[in-house]
C-alpha cells in the first residue's frame, strides 16, 4: 500500500525536485516499507521521535527535521540529522553551528521564511533574511551551510492565494543569491499544493499523509 502510493507520487516528480517523505508519528514498520520501495529521505518533527528512528533503522537513511525547532534540541539531532528545514532566527543557526562543531560536521540548514497569512507559522521576513546573509556574524559559522530557503503557504483552499506565497517565496529565493550563490533548494508543497509548489520553482517536496495516510496522533 505504501509503496504503491510512494511509487505514484515518485512517478508525478520531475528529476530535479526531491521527495522527503514525512514520517512523523508513523511506526517503524511504515518506514521501512517505503525504505523498501528506495525511498531514503525521511522527515520528522519531533527531535525524540527522530532520534528514536535514528536509532533504530537502517543508517542509510537521511533525516530531515521538518518542524519547528527549539534550542535545547539541537544536541540531540547534530550527530545525524541530514537537513534542517526550520531555521527561522539567527541564534537557531548559531546553535546548530556549535553543535555540529561539537560534532566535527558540518549541518546543512534552510531559513524559513514567513510567507503565511497565518500567524501560527514560523519564519523570517524578507528583511530579516537579508541581515542574516550580509551579516559578518553569520560568514563567521564554518559548520553550517545553508543550501536554500524553505516556506509554508496558509492552510486554504485558497489556491489562488496559495499560488501567490509560493511565487513570493520564490522571488525572495532568487534575490537572496545574490548574497549566497551556492543556494540550491527551495523546500516547499506538502500533501495537498506539491504539484502546485514545483509549477512556481520548488525543487523539494513533504509529502506524508498522500503516502502513509492519516496521521497517528
Amino acid at each position: 500500500m505504501i509503496k504503491d502510493y510512494l511509487l505514484d507520487i515518485k512517478n508525478t516528480l520531475p528529476e530535479h525536485v526531491t521527495l522527503v517523505a514525512v514520517s512523523k508519528t508513523k511506526p517503524d514498520e511504515d518506514v521501512m516499507e517505503a525504505y523498501a520501495a528506495g525511498q531514503r529521505i525521511f522527515g520528522e518533527n519531533k527531535v525524540q521521535e527522530m532520534v528514536g528512528k535514528w536509532e533504530r533503522l537502517p543508517k542509510d537513511i537521511k533525516w530531515h527535521m521538518i518542524g519547528h525547532l527549539q534550542r535545547n534540541k539541537v544536541k540531540y539531532m547534530a550527530e545525524f540529522v541530514d537537513l534542517v528545514h526550520g531555521v527561522d532566527s539567527f541564534r537557531l543557526l548559531t546553535e546548530i553551528n556549535k553543535r555540529a562543531e561539537q560534532n566535527n560536521r558540518i549541518i546543512d540548514c534552510l531559513l524559513q521564511i514567513h510567507i503565511a497569512e497565518e500567524d501560527t507559522k514560523f519564519g523570517l521576513d524578507k528583511e530579516e533574511l537579508e541581515a542574516i546573509l550580509k551579516s559578518d556574524e553569520y560568514h563567521q559559522l564554518k559548520n553550517i551551510n545553508v543550501v536554500g530557503l524553505m516556506g509554508m503557504a496558509t492552510f486554504t483552499d485558497d489556491k489562488t492565494q496559495v499560488r501567490r506565497e509560493f511565487k513570493q517565496l520564490k522571488s525572495i529565493f532568487d534575490a537572496s543569491k545574490i548574497y549566497n550563490p551556492q543556494m540550491s533548494v527551495l523546500s516547499m508543497g506538502m500533501s495537498g499544493d506539491y504539484q502546485m509548489a514545483i509549477e512556481e520553482g520548488s525543487t523539494m517536496v513533504r509529502i506524508g499523509s498522500s503516502i502513509f495516510g492519516k496521521r497517528n496522533y
